[in-house]
């Protein structure tokens, strides 16, 4: 099952947050049709969503939007709470774009994405949105987050994501977020940094069975990692038919008028999960006047 962990290390100098996210991906993958590329992509943003949305007190929830001039153009993701775990839904603008496999052998997602920002944007539980952007450093999902760490929030990073994927489905998933916190020393950074570096591939571990609490072994190294918390990640969309009876009567009356003219049934389809509501003439003449 998936799951995520929330640790510290170094004294609490280090925070360490790893999750395993392969059934949350390819359910991502099977609602959107998503190609390898695009999977690759989505994938890694709704795990640092998960990641990113865990753990910071008074948050309601995070969106993560890469908006680029690659052919995917926007990849959206978002982790709330959800169920007593972590619920997260995303999608890609358009899901169907493949790209042949970079030089180094791995997905092309730089080149899917292009150049562009990721915003960052967290909803407090009073409602407040708060919103970062930075510019992305290589389109890659890892190295932009990790870049948003360093340029928004000021805090050095190590962000590992990873998604392999296959024309059949989705066959590993998961990501790492270690963050330095103040007080941490040069040892510790030096200890963390060579860590970094021997780190295998997430999915490499993943399809070797590791679980979150072992992803947080392999980066954490010998700086006596201490385990905080469990949560299970699943697939989750926070629409509704009645957000969706919202948004129609939000067109006004003109646009509700000539729904109701052309005496036939409205479709929508939700971005997140692909959830279809069709609302009869009759439903959106009651929307009229209420």
């Amino acid at each position: 099952m998936d799951h995520l962990v929330t640790a510290t290390a170094a004294e609490g100098t280090v925070r360490i947050r790893a999750a395993i996210t392969t059934t949350l991906v390819a359910e991502a993958r099977n609602r959107h049709d998503c190609s390898p590329t695009a999977s690759a992509a989505l994938g890694r943003l709704m795990t640092a969503a998960a990641l990113m949305g865990h753990g910071f007190k008074g948050e309601r929830r995070i969106a993560l939007q890469v908006a680029g001039n690659g052919p995917l153009r926007n990849v959206v993701a978002e982790a709330f709470e959800h169920d007593g775990g972590v619920g997260v839904r995303g999608y890609a603008l358009h899901p169907d774009v493949d790209l042949p496999l970079a030089h180094n052998g791995k997905f092309d997602v730089g080149g899917a994405v292009g150049r562009g920002v990721l915003q960052v944007t967290r909803t407090l539980d009073n409602g407040m949105p708060y919103t970062g952007i930075v510019e992305l450093t290589s389109g890659e999902i890892g190295d932009d987050i990790a870049g948003y760490f360093a340029n928004s929030e000021q805090t050095p990073s190590i962000v590992a994501l990873g998604v392999l994927a296959s024309p059949k489905g989705i066959l590993a998933a998961g990501g790492i977020i270690a963050e330095l916190m103040p007080g941490a020393g040069e040892r510790t950074i030096a200890e963390l940094e060579r860590a970094a570096a021997a780190l295998p591939p997430v999915t490499t571990l993943v399809r070797a069975g590791a679980d979150a609490p072992r992803l947080v072994g392999a980066v954490a190294g010998e700086m006596d990692p201490k385990m905080l918390r469990e949560l299970p990640v699943r697939f989750a969309c926070r629409c509704s038919r009645e957000k969706v009876e919202v948004a129609i009567r939000s067109l006004g009356s003109t646009a509700l008028a000539e729904m109701i003219r052309e005496r036939r049934p409205q479709t929508v389809v939700c971005d997140y999960c692909r959830q279809v509501y069709e609302l009869t003439p009759r439903e959106i003449a009651a929307l009229a006047s209420s």
